[in-house]
């Protein structure tokens, strides 16, 4: 009799245990989730986002299967942009990728403890997001674009393709904290190069077209637009306003080439953003911003779009051409 109990008990208990091993079994495994925060529309970062996506895919991730990214685009409204980051940080993401230093800003205000990965960033120390590149010290990592140290680059590619360059207007915002070091490194440059530049403060989209036309006043033989996520937002109208006043430009981004722009010179934007990824799987494998050393450019690109040389009358030498990795023609 006792031995028949205990057979049953046995059953009983193996039955529980089976139970509940399917159970936990079934239970779905909770997936990594990662904000991705845009201080622009959607359709300025579509290649960002691509180059980011495919970084995650080469890592072996793929959206809504073991990852989830949550998009959020400002819009280029400041206010959105505050509410956003404090979104992701509420739903407390394993990390935020942020697309740059003013993005990077807001989210650092929002959290202190959230992972913040830089896809690019000008000057990291100098924005205050790292204590140094080596050792970032905070929740902050991710990329620099090496932009001041490209400022001379840009100066020389405009002298080479444009006849008697000697003076040059720079389009800025003094919003963008990297810009100020980007400025000093670009004066020392045109020192060298024999060249006067004229700084010319954005601190709204209405000041684009009044810095065009003082530019054009100046008589200046090229401008050189520096990064800004305001910049970024009126593409079009930039480079519109630059064949409209012939005026021979460089730029920090290969959309506005695309959009009509003359020429730009510096790392791929794309490649930082799909080596963004990498931060991201490190850190869901338990890294820490903190000790993740913030990584330079390893690709860099000359893009010229000839169609805008034939619009302001400009001839470009075949010595630059044959330089360039992408002609639009």
């Amino acid at each position: 009799m006792k031995s028949i109990v205990g057979e049953k008990l046995f059953w009983l208990v193996t039955a529980v245990l089976l139970t509940n091993a399917s159970a936990a079994a079934q239970q779905p495994t909770k997936l990594p989730r990662i904000g991705f925060l845009a201080g622009t529309l959607p359709t300025v970062v579509v290649a960002r986002v691509a180059a980011f996506r495919q970084g995650l895919r080469e890592l072996g991730y793929v959206e809504e299967k073991n990852i989830i990214v949550d998009y959020r685009y400002a819009e280029g409204k400041a206010d959105r942009e505050r509410e956003l980051a404090a979104e992701l940080a509420r739903l407390k993401v394993d990390a935020i990728v942020t697309t740059g230093p003013t993005v990077t800003r807001t989210a650092k205000k929002a959290t202190v403890t959230i992972p913040i990965v830089m896809a690019q960033d000008p000057d990291p120390i100098a924005s205050g997001f790292v204590a140094s590149l080596a050792r970032p010290g905070r929740n902050i990592t991710g990329l620099s674009n090496l932009s001041p140290e490209l400022s001379g680059k840009r100066l020389e590619l405009l002298q080479e393709i444009v006849p008697k360059f000697l003076r040059v207007a720079v389009i800025g915002s003094s919003n963008e904290p990297s810009n100020a070091q980007i400025l000093k490194e670009m004066e020392l440059a045109a020192g060298a190069l024999k060249v006067t530049i004229q700084y010319l403060d954005v601190l709204s989209s209405q000041d684009i077209e009044t810095s065009f036309r003082a530019a054009a006043k100046e008589r200046v033989d090229g401008v050189v637009m520096l990064g800004s996520t305001v910049f970024n937002s009126y593409r079009k109208q930039i480079v519109e306003l630059a064949v409209k006043n012939r005026l021979p430009a460089t730029y920090t981004r290969s959309e506005y080439v695309e959009d009509g722009g003359l020429m730009t010179y510096g790392p791929s934007i794309n490649d930082l953003f799909r080596r963004a990824a990498t931060y991201v799987d490190k850190i869901l494998k338990g890294a820490k911003p903190a000790d993740l050393p913030v990584e330079q450019p390893t690709k860099f690109e000359l893009l010229i779009n000839l169609k805008a040389a034939k619009q302001i009358g400009l001839t470009i030498p075949p010595n630059v051409l044959a330089r360039a990795d992408r002609v639009i023609r």
